[in-house]
């Protein structure tokens, strides 16, 4: 693999924004990495507008990486609104409230397990601390998604415990193959530690 090359999506990057978030999560193709939700969700997993309402909003990053010959993944980082400081009724971990939301996070499925993830993870959680200023990294995670859970884990982020509901209902999200799907909130502390 050549060297990755990082820069924030615009409008023109949005078909293949779709085709590559669809490609790492859904249908067939996204069967040859282990992202994969194909088992648990059908349908779509972003459309154009969406990605339009995600590149409009304020204190907001589309990071694209890319090689010399392709889009390789993607991840979103927004700035969470003050009022989503507290989560689910629970304080911020820390007590300082700013934090920074990760997703949209897709990596091509034949370039999974080689690295570009772990890179693309890095880079955001730059960006959310000296780009934005912020001091935490949240997360979703389908709460039954052990492997990607314990991915996250593995890179500093810790379960809160806190689970959120499925959108059940609103195909934007896909469509569900089951009916015990929610999500669960991660965290990590993007302070920088004294060595």
């Amino acid at each position: 693999m050549s060297a990755l090359r990082f820069r924030y999506a615009t409008e023109h990057d949005i078909p293949a924004l779709v085709e590559l978030v669809t490609s790492a999560y859904r249908g067939e193709s996204s069967k040859r990495g282990w992202t994969t939700e194909a088992d648990i969700l059908d349908g779509q997993r972003i459309d154009p507008d969406m990605l339009r309402a995600d590149l409009a909003m304020p204190q907001s990053a589309i990071l694209l990486a890319e090689d010399d010959h392709r889009l390789l993944a993607c991840a979103h980082v927004v700035v969470e609104a003050d009022e989503a400081s507290e989560v689910a009724g629970h304080e911020a971990s820390n007590g300082d409230g700013s934090a920074a939301y990760f997703g949209m996070f897709s990596v091509a499925p034949d370039a999974q397990s080689g690295g570009v993830g772990k890179i693309v993870l890095a880079e955001a959680e730059r960006i959310a601390r000296e780009v934005y200023g912020c001091a935490r990294m949240r997360m979703t995670v389908i709460d039954c998604r052990e492997e990607l859970i314990a991915y996250y884990v593995r890179r500093g982020y810790a379960r809160t415990g806190i689970k959120k509901p499925f959108p059940y209902g609103d195909p934007r999200y896909g469509l569900p193959k089951r009916d015990d799907l929610r999500f669960e909130i991660l965290e990590k502390s993007l302070k920088e530690r004294a060595s």
